[in-house]
């Protein structure tokens, strides 16, 4: 035997003892249904997004869609029947939960809507590959698979009669109706045969029986979650309660995970048929879609998703205990999420209008000193000037100058008024004169300048021209006289006049 043959012989046998370990035999399915739950979810992630099979070339629906004829989906619906009019109390479970034959059940129906979702999804794709032939633009304008499923029903190959279809009324919008009435008369596709409408409408048939069984699925679920798992159905609902409950691998197993956890629960990626997957929310779960937490505004949802998860985690384990079977700690969590939702959404309190703080700036010291106060008893008002600017109530003032309207001295002048007194001069502050200077300003006051009616206060109609009987016209000094008498006043009487002699009396 040659290296070779010897090569040879030892990789074949490598490759049968590998091969038995490639495929052990198939795992019992335990009470929770989680090898159920594990190919369901397998399931989800057969086909990817980027690929999608052409069910265009399939001979019927049943060769691709198995579930609706297979042994599990009878056996769970014929249970469901005989459980579903059967009323049971809490108090009537003892022990495990999960050893309950009926939660059992209400686990492998959770799960079988899984499976029913894929199911619908692969005759959509069945009877969407089918139809478009006739009417290929009809995916657009009907984009829910259960619509389309009906609308193709209805239709078949006889499209104009969209507008007239009382049973299409009830599926799609008026809008949508006109819509489809229009593509449909200008459309190219080609008329279907026989055959292929008998498969379409078998497909329907059958997309539209699934669809009745996962309704029933979920009433049921519903009705008995209220005595295997109150207080958690109180908070999410039974039928968000049943789904997390039946991915969660029980009742026990799901007191026992953490609440960041208990949000994922339900975070598949799903097929959506060649349609925008932007929409899908990452990280969300059954819990991110149930009605708690879509009510409110979608900024809010993710962390109203965090604490409902937490009291989902808290009513979980007292349901485990069969403890509170009338809901009351269910109801105490739900209150206190409502209350703290209110919070959440209650606008910001009104600021109140505060005044202006004083400013932080003393007064500014002025200058002061001499100099100032001489400065401000130079710009005062005199004493003239408030007279000027006193007005009479009630009179009316003439004017001091005819080219100045409105200009009037105020009392200055007035009968009553009295002589204007002169301005208070404080005495500390006043120039100081000598007495020589002082007879010196008073002289050259009476000297100079003359004699004139504005400074002596003569009369103005005196004359130079005297008339006398001898001489007849003769030019003489009017106030000749008056300026002898003024010298002599200013030089006896004069307040700046002194003593010329004075005579000193001898003693005796």
């Amino acid at each position: 035997m040659s290296l070779a043959d010897e090569l040879l012989a030892d990789l074949e046998e490598a490759g049968d003892e590998g091969e038995e370990g490639l495929y052990p035999e198939e795992e019992e399915r335990d009470s929770d249904g989680e090898a159920m739950q594990g190919r369901a979810e397998g399931a989800l992630e057969d086909i990817p997004e980027e690929m999608e099979v052409d069910y265009s070339k399939a001979e019927s629906v049943g060769s691709i869609a198995k579930l609706r004829n297979s042994k599990q989906f009878s056996e769970i619906m014929e249970k469901i029947s005989f459980y579903s009019g059967k009323q049971r109390k809490n108090s009537e479970i003892s022990g495990l939960v999960e050893s309950d034959p009926e939660y059992r059940l209400i686990v492998a129906a959770n799960n079988l809507t899984v499976e029913i979702d894929n199911e619908l999804n692969i005759i959509h794709k069945f009877t969407r590959d089918k139809y478009s032939k006739r009417f290929p633009e009809l995916e657009s304008l009907v984009p829910d698979s259960l619509d389309y499923v009906r609308t193709v029903k209805e239709l078949g190959n006889n499209l104009e009669k969209c507008k007239t279809n009382e049973t299409l009324q009830t599926i799609l919008t008026n809008a949508t109706i006109m819509v489809v009435s229009v593509t449909a008369s200008t459309t190219q596709g080609i008329l279907l045969s026989d055959d292929e409408l008998q498969q379409l409408e078998e497909s329907c048939d059958m997309s539209l029986e699934l669809s009745q069984s996962k309704l029933r699925i979920y009433e049921y679920v519903e009705s008995k979650m209220s005595f295997i798992a109150p207080n958690l159905s109180v908070i999410v609902g039974a039928s968000t309660a049943a789904k997390i409950m039946g991915i969660g691998g029980g009742l026990t197993n799901l007191s026992k995970m953490p609440a960041c956890n208990l949000m994922l629960l339900g975070a598949q990626r799903r097929t959506l048929s060649g349609f925008s997957s932007t929409s899908l929310l990452p990280h969300t779960g059954y819990i991110y879609h149930c009605d708690v937490v879509q009510s409110l505004p979608p900024d809010l949802r993710r962390k109203a998703a965090r604490l409902v998860s937490a009291k989902c985690t808290l009513a979980s384990r007292v349901d485990s205990f069969h403890e509170s079977s009338d809901g009351k700690v269910g109801y105490d969590l739900k209150e206190e999420i409502e209350r703290k939702f209110d919070k959440w959404q209650e606008p910001p309190p009104v600021k109140m209008v505060k005044p202006l703080p004083a400013p932080l700036d003393g007064q500014r010291k002025k200058r002061g000193g001499r100099r100032y106060r001489k400065m401000k008893e130079r710009l005062g008002l005199t004493e003239i000037r408030k007279h000027a600017n006193r007005m009479t109530f009630a009179e009316i003032e003439d004017d001091a100058y005819q080219e100045d309207l409105g200009f009037s001295l105020g009392q200055l002048g007035k009968s009553g008024s009295g002589r204007v007194r002169q301005a208070q001069v404080n005495e500390a502050t006043k120039a100081r004169i000598s007495k020589s200077l002082q007879r010196t300003l008073q002289k050259q006051s009476m000297t100079y300048g003359g004699k004139s009616t504005v400074r002596d206060r003569s009369s103005g109609i005196s004359s130079s021209v005297a008339f006398t009987p001898l001489q007849g016209l003769e030019i003489v000094n009017p106030g000749a006289a008056e300026k002898k008498v003024a010298e002599a006043n200013q030089k006896y009487f004069s307040n700046m006049a002194e003593f010329l002699k004075v005579k000193k009396e001898s003693k005796m």
